[in-house]
């Protein structure tokens, strides 16, 4: 709340839940743990069902609806945080392991 200076609702889109289930179920050890913890934390998000368009990749669909409700994406991954730099999206990211950051104006 005090890094956007509003009141805010988490949400996790569908997509990006299911790819956290996939990516908790195989990969890297390190991956499966990052990933089990995300779905840990989304449990206090608002699940929104999202359809995915045909041949859009979860990023697409994170950028398409960001875009259309005009709100930040938080995220460390940072092939998205490029793509929504680009598109002048606001991100929230992890710096440092402690500290949430804020790039670009709401």
């Amino acid at each position: 709340m005090n890094l956007l200076n509003q009141r805010f609702e988490p949400v996790l889109l569908s997509s990006t839940r299911q790819e956290l289930k996939t990516m908790a179920e195989k990969g890297s050890p390190i991956r499966q743990k990052r990933a089990r913890l995300a779905l840990e934390l989304a449990k206090k998000c608002r699940l929104v069902n999202v359809d995915k368009q045909k041949g859009e990749t979860n990023d697409g669909v994170i950028l398409r609806i960001a875009a259309g409700w005009k709100s930040p994406v938080a995220t460390n991954d940072r092939e998205l945080r490029k793509k929504l730099r680009v598109r002048n999206i606001p991100v929230i990211f992890l710096r440092g392991k402690r500290r949430l950051e804020l790039e670009g104006a709401l």
